[in-house]
């Protein structure tokens, strides 16, 4: 299973603030047996973050952001990933949110999405390093399956 890390960050990409969620949301996707191949920083400009969602779909199964989910006028990922998506799985963002309530009530203001495009899957997380590792968690055991049946595997098994 490959994965992609995108860092949306103004501050980031300027080289004005150490990029700590990409390297967190890297490292468990790695604990959890996915294969990062790329990972990299841009900011928040809405026509950058979806260049860069079509180039890593094209080469990772998973494509994970970082940043830029907010309610801010430069919050604008959840915006890039829609109109690069084929299909949005609404489940995925509402799970993230409602586990996002066991430690902030602001994890209501969140506008992440997670959606489809071909074969991969893109998935919106916040910004903050805490933040990003614990709405990965809340959902990364769903993800190999969405996966599978992304790439064709839509056998069930019958229950005896």
């Amino acid at each position: 299973m490959t994965a992609a890390v995108l860092t949306v960050s103004d501050s980031c990409s300027r080289g004005l603030r150490e990029d700590l969620s990409g390297p967190a949301i890297a490292q468990l996707l790695e604990q959890r047996g996915f294969q990062v191949v790329r990972r990299e920083i841009v900011a928040d400009e809405r026509t950058s973050i979806e260049n860069k969602l079509v180039t890593f779909t094209s080469i990772a199964r998973l494509v994970v952001t970082t940043g830029g989910t907010g309610i801010t006028r430069r919050d604008v990922t959840p915006e890039a990933t829609v109109s690069v998506c084929d299909r949005l799985l609404e489940g995925v963002a509402e799970r993230i949110r409602e586990a996002g309530q066991q430690q902030t009530p602001f994890s209501i203001l969140s506008r992440a999405v997670c959606g489809t495009r071909g074969e991969s899957l893109v998935l919106n997380l916040p910004g903050s390093p805490r933040g990003a590792v614990d709405s990965l968690q809340s959902v990364i055991d769903v993800l190999p399956h969405a996966l599978e049946l992304l790439c064709g595997n839509t056998a069930h098994e019958s229950l005896p």
